[in-house]
């Protein structure tokens, strides 16, 4: 029975290392979501605005990030546009 014992050990580590890395990953989230000035979100709902004049785009379509790289602040702004059709 020790020999099962020993098995079944191994496993419930596994899954609390497991649970443990889930848990950073969603922690490294909200602290980078904490960070972000307060003007992303309207700055990413008038973008939208101004992208929905000339094409029909999701509201997912816009995705706006603000990263910082030593004194310098970089803003990415990605924009996902539907197919053409011809």
């Amino acid at each position: 029975m020790s020999l099962l014992d020993y098995f079944r050990s191994k496993q419930k580590k596994g899954s609390a290392s497991l649970a443990k890395e889930r848990l950073q990953i969603l922690v490294a989230h909200e602290r980078a979501e904490r960070n972000k000035p307060s003007y992303l979100r309207d700055l990413q709902n008038e973008l939208l605005q101004v992208v929905r004049k000339y094409v029909q785009v999701d509201d997912q379509a816009i995705s706006v990030q603000l990263e910082q790289e030593g004194n310098q602040e970089i803003l990415e702004l990605n924009i996902t546009l539907p197919e053409q059709r011809s």
